[in-house]
């Protein structure tokens, strides 16, 4: 490897950089294993849950890979056409479904199937060019039983979710290759598959302000309750508006602002004893979720819906919420467990909310040290085993997150009931964005490792109870990351393997050279050096569900938290013991400061 310095350079700079170099040196190292061609304007990759198969978007369209031998098993193709998101999940044995959006916002379904791709449904079909419909995401449960897609339309946004008749489809497909139809899509224009539908549909939450209880005890009634907070939360957001309004015209700014309109996030649960709607989960097949959680931007509360299989008859009538998960602050990203059973929002003012579903209570409320920087996203690490009966293992329920803010800074939180928070400071802030990272993701087959990529290109496990690098992935010396600030990869948990695009290293960065230019796939095992094989853990085939107890009543519910807090009082005390002392240690840490400064 030649090395060189440039003139002028400080020589605290060259001290720095060599202590990086040296600290590189001292880690260990990865390169992948192979590498093979990909399609042209490779865009996105998906891996489907199995790890059987890939899915590549590019332009033109999509294609399906072995994810053993990267050999294309089958492709589908439209000129015009550039996929931008794709999705792969497995709904049959030997079926699977996948979820695509294309570069003019239309999402699309289709099943691969021996050998074949069949295009099953549009999901923003433009009928009117004046009200064309544009997908801002696009998300596939786990199993394709249901979807769930941001749709914007003339300015307004809202949100729908579909229930997939997968058991139909499959009827469907089986059907036309039984008489000897094409498997790829040009076979199949005569094929009349079963359409989608519409389950839920959602709009930000516009009510009334202002909204008036009957009486006191009328709050306990679950819909008022529900309408008093999304009222209560309406009017805030008006209110700010209007001062927003007023501090723009005192300054002289007449022209109308031109505000983004309000984005929403959602996430599938897995069955989970909860109030209401618990019991419903029991008849549910295992894996199969059974609600949705939504929140929108600019929200202080979570909005849980049950899940039905075919569209209430009242649909110009927008459900109302089953569960209610308020806070005290803005919500600002979220992340779900594995199992489902926790819940995790940032908030504003650096604040982190863990709702426990089986309780319907807060698991832990944690105050970050952070308040120089939002939070950007968040996600669960799988530090240890999730436990499957909550009554037996209340007491050691602790969660792991991962949290990224918008100024590059790492943290990580280990919260739980009835004990001590641990906040951590993974990295701080980089000196220069080239270091900032672009990705920080959990890797569910090794534990407490996660996947970094920063913008220089560098790619790195690092562990986030330790805050060590375990392993450095070096690509060729005459390759580097196609796009360091939106890497494309995919994580195959069930081979433990890493699949990321790489372009050449002298390719200009401009989009008419990325269009042009075929990148390459590079694979990085996991399973092979014996540096990581001490983090691999084993993954269930399905995320577990817990056993629980459904409460139905509130009086169930309230029951079940008390006996929570009952099992836990242990946990607790030790809790309190241990806040004291640090109480303690902080109040002679105050004095003595003061103390040194009145002597000097």
């Amino acid at each position: 490897m030649s090395t060189y310095t440039r003139e002028g350079t400080p020589d605290s700079e060259m001290e720095a950089a060599c202590k990086t170099e040296t600290s590189r040196k001292k880690t260990p190292s990865l390169e992948p294993s192979g590498a093979t061609q990909l399609p042209v304007s490779t865009n996105c990759l998906a891996c489907s849950d199995d790890g059987r198969y890939l899915g590549v978007g590019h332009s033109q369209g999509f294609s399906v890979w072995c994810a053993s031998s990267l050999i294309c098993a089958a492709e589908w193709q439209q000129d015009g056409l550039e996929i931008t998101s794709i999705q792969m999940t497995r709904m049959a044995e030997t079926a699977y479904l996948l979820g695509t959006v294309d570069d003019m916002g239309v999402a699309r379904v289709f099943a691969y199937h021996c050998e074949g791709i069949h295009p099953l449904s549009v999901i923003n079909i433009m009928e009117n060019i004046n009200k064309r419909s544009i997908c801002l995401t696009f998300e596939l449960s786990e199993g394709g039983d249901y979807g769930a897609a941001s749709i914007s339309c003339n300015g307004a946004v809202w949100l729908e979710v579909y229930h997939f008749p997968s058991d139909a489809w499959l009827k469907e497909i089986e059907m036309a290759l039984s008489q000897n139809q094409d498997p790829n899509s040009s076979g199949d224009v005569d094929v009349k598959w079963s359409p989608v539908a519409v389950v839920i549909k959602l709009k930000p939450p516009n009510i009334t302000a202002g909204t008036a209880l009957d009486g006191p005890l009328e709050v306990f009634k679950m819909t008022d309750f529900f309408t008093h907070c999304l009222a209560l939360e309406v009017d805030t957001s008006s209110s700010r508006q209007w001062e927003e309004q007023c501090f723009n015209r005192d300054a002289g700014k007449t022209k109308e602002r031109n505000e983004s309109p309000r984005r929403c996030t959602q996430h599938f649960l897995l069955p989970c004893g909860q109030f209401p709607g618990g019991s419903k989960a029991k008849s549910q097949p295992a894996g199969l979720p059974v609600a949705v959680c939504v929140w929108w931007s600019g929200s202080h509360n979570l909005l849980q819906y049950m899940l039905p299989k075919a569209p209430k008859n009242k649909t110009d009538v927008e459900p109302m919420p089953d569960v209610l998960w308020p806070n005290g602050k803005e919500i600002l990203c979220s992340a779900v467990s594995r199992c489902s059973r926790h819940i995790a929002l940032g908030l504003d003012g650096a604040l982190v909310c863990v709702w426990d579903r089986p309780s319907g209570s807060p698991l832990s409320v944690v105050l970050v040290p952070a308040t120089d920087s939002a939070f950007f996203r968040m996600q669960f690490v799988d530090c240890s085993p999730e436990p499957t009966d909550v009554s037996q293992t209340f007491t050691a329920a602790k969660v792991c997150l991962l949290l990224l803010c918008k100024s590059g800074a790492i943290h990580t939180v280990t919260a739980g009931r009835g004990t001590r928070s641990c906040t951590v400071q993974l990295s701080k802030r980089p000196k220069d964005n080239r270091d900032l990272p672009t990705v920080t993701a959990s890797v569910p087959f090794l534990q407490n490792l996660s996947l970094v990529v920063q913008r220089n290109g560098k790619i790195f496990l690092q562990d986030v109870i330790n805050r060590t690098s375990v392993c450095f992935l070096i690509l060729p010396t005459t390759h580097r990351i196609a796009t360091p600030c939106n890497p494309v990869y995919a994580l195959n948990t069930r081979q433990q393997t890493l699949f990321i695009q790489a372009g050449d290293q002298d390719s200009s960065c401009s989009a008419s050279s990325k269009a042009e230019s075929q990148s390459q796939l590079f694979i990085f095992r996991f399973g092979e050096p014996d540096i990581i094989m001490r983090y691999i853990v084993s993954l269930p085939e399905t995320p577990r569900q817990l056993n629980t107890l459904s409460c139905v009543t509130l009086e169930e519910s309230c029951n079940l938290y008390l006996q929570h807090r009952a099992l836990s009082v242990d946990e607790r005390s030790k809790a309190v013991m241990q806040t004291w002392k640090q109480l303690q240690e902080t109040a002679v840490m105050v004095q003595q400061r003061h103390s040194r400064a009145a002597a000097n």
